[in-house]
């Protein structure tokens, strides 16, 4: 059972919180000899991080802004991907405004309709924040609630270094600001469209990054669409449940 457990799901009881060598010895194991990212563990072990699976409160975000300095055709025009980032942490309000971007509710009727479209109005993409260098934000990984622009925390601990191990060592992910992972639970599409809802759910992650991607131009941050990592060590770190898979990382930080 995962700290997120509930999300889509009936509320579970509360865990208790792994020991941190647990954690460290856990990450060691994804190593598996691969020394290009020996560094990156090493600087994560030493600060001790544990797993920690206990819940807290849900934290309200600040209300997302429907107009913004830059136009969309602005946006278009200035997007790229972006791999180096400047020092300076991303803003809580700019995380949040990301997040509403790629699966925000965008009106009141009873639909709930979100920033990107999906097939049947279905929704099957789950979406995560790892935070490291969020103004206001502790580090860890929360689950964004879409029908309250709310976070819940999960794992505490700044993880990003163990997230560039689990993406074949991409050091430059642990320099960003913070994590927006996409993952789907590709059951809620599959059941009513079968086989051919997958390819629906991927066509929907695709809608939900360029958001981001657009989202994080017009607020003067970068972003790049990872694909490239270990599926099962990037569930197991930010605490998804077996069913929610996880699709595409979107590092996000200043322009440099």
């Amino acid at each position: 059972m995962s700290p997120f457990s509930g999300m889509h799901r009936q509320p579970g009881p509360r865990k208790g919180r792994e020991p941190a060598s647990t954690g460290r010895r856990r990450a060691a194991a994804w190593l598996a000899g691969t020394a290009a990212v020996a560094p990156l563990f090493l600087r994560w072990a030493a600060g001790g991080h544990a797993l920690a699976t206990e819940l807290q409160e849900t934290l309200a975000l600040p209300k997302p802004r429907p107009a913004g300095s830059l136009s969309l055709e602005g946006a278009v025009h200035a997007r790229r991907s972006v791999r180096e980032f400047a020092a300076g942490p991303v803003a809580l309000a700019e995380a949040a405004q990301l997040l509403w971007a790629a699966q925000g509710v965008t009106d009141g009727s009873r639909w709930r309709r979100r920033a990107a479209p999906s097939a049947g109005a279905l929704y099957p993409l789950e979406l995560a924040l790892l935070a490291g260098r969020v103004r206001d934000l502790a580090p860890g990984v929360y689950r964004y609630l879409p029908r309250d622009h709310a976070l819940r925390p999960g794992l505490a601990g700044d993880l990003r270094d163990a997230l560039a191990i689990a993406a074949l060592g991409q050091s430059w992910i642990a320099k960003a600001g913070c994590v927006l992972v996409l993952a789907a639970v590709y059951g809620r599409c599959t059941g009513k469209y079968g086989k051919r809802g997958e390819q629906y759910v991927h066509m929907e992650v695709g809608h939900a990054a360029q958001n981001v991607y657009l989202q994080a131009r017009a607020l003067g941050l970068g972003t790049t669409m990872v694909g490239a990592f270990r599926d099962r060590q990037v569930q197991r770190l930010l605490g998804f449940e077996a069913d929610e898979v996880p699709l595409g990382l979107l590092p996000v930080g200043r322009l440099r």
